[in-house]
């Protein structure tokens, strides 16, 4: 599909021509992102007006309680019910933001993406430094004997998924109550601490400790990308309260212009 070419008239052309240069002058970008990058996938995120937290989860808990790790070993059968329908979205593809930060890469210019989603799309649209704050759907360990499965394992399984060896496998995602991995977390604090510019993409900045890593940055430039307003945005050269693909859609018809200004 051809992209149209123009900008949408409510975005101010000069933002995007600034978010355009920042973008493609930094040596060390670091992008941090939430559930807000995929939700034009197709994958609901958690505090909108229309995200999980605010639909009926089908129980007598809520959400939070129901993807805690005291749930889950309480009652692994009505957690798999409600994760299989709520949190499984294999089908779902990269969008352009995906696939536009990753094809930012380059030998000139490192790309850290620092998410706190568990979707694996950054990694399926070709990102290659990648740190999963809360671990991804599409790991999955047997508690008992370690042995590895794929998320297809889990959609495909009845009920409780089962190891081999009789153990339940558990996804390799953070549930409320469990810590952070530590090595991630020193990935992605070097990612923060390094990088010249930081665009922050799709997140309320209310979940912790995630969200306390942003306090390492000490780059140049801060971008945010959010549809609603967050405790980010008096630190922000550029705010863009937009769905983040339609900015990239924006990006894309400025650089493909300046293109045939040059050809």
């Amino acid at each position: 599909m051809r992209l149209e070419r123009r900008i949408p008239k409510h975005m101010d052309t000069r933002l995007i021509q600034k978010l355009h240069r920042i973008l493609h002058e930094s040596k060390n970008l670091c992008v941090f992102t939430g559930a807000g990058i995929s939700v034009p996938s197709g994958i609901p995120d958690f505090r909108s007006a229309d995200g999980l937290y605010n639909r009926e989860s089908g129980f007598s808990v809520p959400p939070e309680q129901i993807i805690s790790r005291s749930f889950f070993d309480a009652h692994p059968t009505e957690f798999y019910s409600y994760y299989k329908k709520n949190m499984l979205f294999l089908n779902a593809a990269p969008n352009a933001a995906h696939r536009y930060f990753a094809g930012l890469e380059s030998p000139a210019r490192s790309v850290g993406v620092v998410t706190q989603n568990i979707d694996g799309l950054h990694t399926a649209a070709g990102s290659t430094e990648v740190y999963e704050l809360h671990g991804s759907v599409h790991r999955n360990f047997c508690m008992r004997c370690k042995k590895q499965y794929d998320a297809r394992f889990i959609a495909e399984s009845d009920g409780v998924p089962r190891c081999s060896c009789g153990g339940v496998v558990k996804p390799d995602v953070v549930l409320y109550e469990e810590p952070l991995d530590e090595h991630v977390v020193r990935g992605a604090v070097a990612a923060i601490r390094r990088a010249d510019t930081l665009v922050v993409i799709g997140t309320s900045l209310v979940v912790y400790p995630a969200a306390s890593f942003l306090q390492y940055f000490g780059g140049e430039h801060t971008v945010l990308i959010n549809r609603s307003r967050t405790a980010l945005d008096g630190a922000a050269e550029l705010a863009f309260y937009e769905d983040v693909t339609e900015v990239i859609h924006a990006l894309q018809v400025f650089e493909k212009t300046e293109m045939n200004k040059d050809s």
